[in-house]
């Protein structure tokens, strides 16, 4: 699609009239095997549909929402495959009814869907906008009365850049302005909420946003991007302590982007390269979370680039949570000699270029209750893939799509049967959105998004999805 056709083609002008959703329901999904059709999961498990609030809402400037380090990384040039912005995205924030009437119709029990702060709070600190809060107890309320589970998500990567221009994550300081937004989300909505999840994927906004700089706000210092996953580590500990003080009722969690790290050979090189690889993506997180330290070879590795870390602040961090969530796309390969390109290698790959490779759910999940067995639970929070989206006959048949789920639904059934205590899944994503530094031109969703007029299409992975969900409420 093109950013200009886009931009132009819906307005944003706050108006109160919500326009009108036009979704299209093909009749059935064709054929296929598949592994997923004997399979029954336990009656409290946990069904749902994952987005954020920067790729799917739009209304960048409207009802008082101040600018998130998104809305201002979109507007250095070159940072966004396509040039394009969050400014309108799916259009969500109007078209948030309709949007849930989908959730509704797929069967899912629950919608994992994230605050964005700036919204709630323009500048992170200070006042506090009404009409982003009446937004999202709209948005509760009607998940509610679909019958839907909401889970919230407090940081999505969007923080104010009014916090940025003070330091940003940095600075010690955001962590107590995190404290003090969680607070209010829980004395406004935490009645309704299922679960609160601190941060979705801390290795994601501090490696990528402060060390390689290629997402939001684009800093390229490897010291200033480990100082950045202490504190983000520190909000989560701290707010999870201040909403059990305030009485919450919802489970909290974190939200972790974790992967098998398997050496390319089997060479001393490549097997110590895998160590240090999940020591830096895994271990420097469940680690502080569980056992309250950072892993010693990690730190070794980092020499004057550990952070600096307070007296008390582990202890912070280490605080019960009631699951962790595990976003799981595939394994990754570790060469000491360089790069280990997947598709060279002859394995299926996504349009994003990651290995299609379901076995490595299964181990991860069994790993994480090995190695962390205080974790009570492990909710897989986002699962699924980009790729190629042909339409025939008025369908869009994602096959690669449908495979993939069907094979890590069946990876998750695996650990569960394995004793894993695993509780929920759910796809990434509802709908294809704002995929931040690939814009839109790559494709998670189940639903098709035609994104010049808005119209959602249920992809063949959405139609399977749903009667995949009908065949586990009739107990398969």
């Amino acid at each position: 699609m093109r950013a200009a056709t886009h931009t132009a083609a819906l307005r944003e002008d706050g108006g109160n009239d919500r326009p009108n959703n036009i979704i299209s329901y093909p009749e059935q999904i064709k054929p296929m095997s598949d592994p997923t059709r004997s399979l029954t999961f336990p009656p409290d498990f946990v069904w749902g549909v994952s987005t954020s609030a920067f790729q799917i809402e739009g209304a960048a400037k409207l009802d008082g929402k101040g600018p998130s380090i998104w809305d201002r990384f979109c507007e250095q040039p070159g940072v966004i495959a396509d040039a394009s912005n969050g400014d309108i995205a799916c259009d969500h924030y109007h078209r948030w009814a309709d949007d849930l009437d989908l959730i509704r119709d797929l069967g899912v029990d629950a919608y994992r869907f994230s605050i964005c702060w700036p919204r709630v709070q323009p500048m992170g600190h200070g006042a506090w906008n009404e009409k982003g809060l009446d937004f999202y107890e709209r948005l509760i309320d009607g998940m509610l009365a679909r019958g839907l589970q909401a889970h919230a998500t407090l940081n999505h990567w969007d923080l104010p850049q009014g916090l940025q221009d003070q330091g940003g994550w940095h600075a010690r300081s955001t962590v107590d302005h995190f404290v003090e937004y969680a607070l209010m989300i829980q004395r406004r909505f935490g009645d309704r909420l299922s679960s609160i999840v601190t941060h979705n994927e801390p290795w994601v906004a501090a490696m990528l946003g402060h060390h390689q700089g290629i997402f939001a706000p684009g800093i390229k210092d490897e010291a200033h991007a480990i100082q950045v996953s202490h504190h983000l580590l520190l909000s989560h500990g701290r707010a999870v302590q201040a909403l059990r003080a305030e009485g919450t009722q919802a489970k909290l969690g974190i939200v972790l982007n974790l992967a098998p790290m398997h050496p390319a050979t089997h060479s001393e090189a490549d097997r110590a390269k895998a160590r240090l690889e999940d020591g830096k993506l895994l271990r420097w997180y469940t680690d502080p979370l569980c056992h309250g330290h950072y892993p010693a070879d990690v730190l070794a590795a980092l020499g004057d680039k550990a952070p600096v870390v307070h007296a008390g602040d582990m202890d912070d961090i280490r605080q019960p949570i009631d699951f962790l969530g595990v976003n799981y796309y595939s394994r990754s390969v570790q060469s000491a000699d360089g790069h280990w390109d997947p598709k060279a290698a002859g394995k299926e790959v996504s349009e994003m270029g990651w290995e299609v490779y379901p076995a490595g759910l299964t181990e991860l999940l069994q790993r994480l209750h090995r190695d962390y067995p205080m974790l009570p639970s492990l909710w897989i929070t986002e699962n699924g893939g980009a790729f190629p989206d042909p339409w025939v006959g008025g369908q869009v048949q994602d096959e690669a799509r449908v495979r993939y789920l069907q094979d890590h639904i069946a990876a998750v059934r695996i650990a569960i049967d394995s004793g894993v205590p695993v509780g929920a899944y759910m796809v990434w994503s509802l709908m294809d959105n704002f995929e931040w530094a690939s814009g839109y031109e790559k494709r998670f969703g189940i639903v098709h998004v035609d994104y010049a007029t808005q119209q959602r299409t249920l992809k063949d992975s959405a139609l399977w999805y749903r009667a995949f969900l009908q065949r586990q409420h009739q107990g398969a």
